[in-house]
């Protein structure tokens, strides 16, 4: 309509000039009008429609965003336990273990004459197994961390009773079968009735700058779970072939901006390297613009640099793949092994191992994995876990075993409102047939 009004008023310009006998004689033809105004209307219509598509657009990704955040949590087996927290009514400022009270449960059920925590920490999730069953008589806690195990130690001292030996050793959880051939030999021949992994730093190793775990305070490139080892996040940083840099910083930190921080990292070691967290950090934030994020933006790409660096240093998915097979093969007939994860890339691990653990082929098609058994148990063993054990819901049977927890148990919203570091937990269980 615009478009029409401005050709009519320079048609009618055209005229008054015309009309008063002025040199310059502005004549604009009625067909040169109507083009005119047509290519008008024509650029405005064109202009509203790309309007309206990019609104359909925006609705229809908002639409997809919503419908994933949905699905995702439909997909989740949440906890429905009761969150216990202390008798003040708040959390605890020191270590918290996470889904205490659904191992608890995991463990209710079976008979624990025996148990190994490869991940004894503060012991915090032993110490209510021990207190949960008055029939253990064989505890074996294990930690590659000294602080870890001398507070670790401290707790298990104070519940110890005369029909209850316990062994605590300052060992990586992948000796796991050497380990129990020192301490108590005839477990080999046995097995053990329950093993516990909890993959998640402590507070003690990540409040320590010392360590170099924590991207918020200044300390050295350590992120050596066991001190005594050799290889540090520094020597990876300033030393590692650019490709296995970036491979680290791409598998294992699932770094999506990988490229350039590698190339950052390499020409930083023009000018002497980096040895301090808080130079990586600085490196960090320095490609970080304040619009991606601002400080919640660098702080989630040092994270991710820092996890990358951290499992390099200890080989932990290798070490977390071995240590299961190993773990699985020392339990008792009926007995359990649970693991706690943290991120996707543990998780991913314990959940393939566990397959391939009961002999599943795992194919992929599309984003769909099944999973084929080289042969069924019967059925009514899962019916009577499913009857005996309310937490139980999906299950995947093999000939070797019973992986209770098809998707991962993951905290209740009330632990992760209480409880931070619960957020990315995940518990997945299998039992021994």
């Amino acid at each position: 309509m615009a478009g029409v009004i401005r050709a009519k008023q320079l048609f009618l310009c055209s005229s008054i000039l015309s009309s008063n006998n002025n040199k310059v004689l502005l004549r604009f033809p009625r067909r040169s009008i109507n083009v005119i105004a047509g290519n008008l209307s024509s650029s405005e219509t064109k202009k509203k429609e790309k309007e309206k598509r990019k609104r359909r657009k925006e609705i229809e990704v908002a639409r997809e965003t919503a419908e994933a955040v949905v699905n995702k949590e439909k997909r989740r087996t949440r906890s429905s336990r009761e969150y216990e927290i202390s008798d003040g009514g708040e959390v605890p400022s020191s270590h918290v273990p996470v889904l205490i009270g659904e191992v608890i449960d995991v463990f209710n059920s079976v008979r624990l004459r025996s148990f190994v925590d490869c991940t004894l920490g503060a012991a915090g999730h032993s110490s209510s197994i021990i207190q949960s069953h008055s029939e253990l008589k064989d505890f074996v806690g294990m930690d590659v961390d000294p602080v870890a195990r001398k507070l670790g130690q401290f707790h298990i001292d104070s519940l110890m009773h005369p029909t209850l030996k316990a062994s605590i050793v300052l060992k990586n959880f992948k000796y796991i079968k050497s380990v129990i051939a020192d301490t108590n030999p005839e477990l080999l021949n046995v097995g053990v009735d329950g093993i516990l992994m909890d993959l998640g730093m402590s507070s003690m190793q990540v409040n320590n700058p010392e360590r170099g775990f924590s991207v918020l305070q200044e300390g050295p490139l350590d992120m050596r779970m066991d001190p005594q080892a050799t290889l540090t996040a520094e020597d990876i940083v300033n030393s590692w072939p650019e490709s296995e840099l970036g491979r680290v910083l791409r598998d294992y930190g699932e770094e999506s901006n990988w490229y350039s921080l590698q190339n950052r990292i390499i020409k930083a070691r023009l000018n002497g390297g980096l040895h301090s967290t808080g130079e990586l950090v600085d490196l960090i934030r320095g490609m970080s613009p304040p619009s991606r994020g601002g400080r919640q933006g660098w702080i989630k790409t040092a994270t991710r640099v820092f996890q990358g660096l951290r499992i390099a240093v200890n080989d932990e998915l290798k070490t977390l793949q071995n240590s299961l097979y190993s773990s699985f093969d020392v339990l008792s007939p009926g007995g359990r092994l649970a693991v706690i994860s943290f991120h996707s890339l543990e998780d991913r691990v314990v959940k393939q191992t566990f397959l391939d653990i009961l002999g599943f082929q795992r194919e992929e098609t599309n984003t769909e994995v099944s999973v084929k058994p080289e042969r069924q148990i019967e059925e009514s063993i899962v019916k009577e876990l499913k009857e005996k054990e309310a937490w139980i819901k999906q299950t995947v049977t093999g000939s070797k075993g019973v992986i209770l927890t098809k998707r991962p148990i993951t905290p209740s919203e009330e632990e992760e409102k209480l409880n931070r570091r619960a957020r990315s937990a995940k518990l997945r269980v299998i039992q021994k047939l």
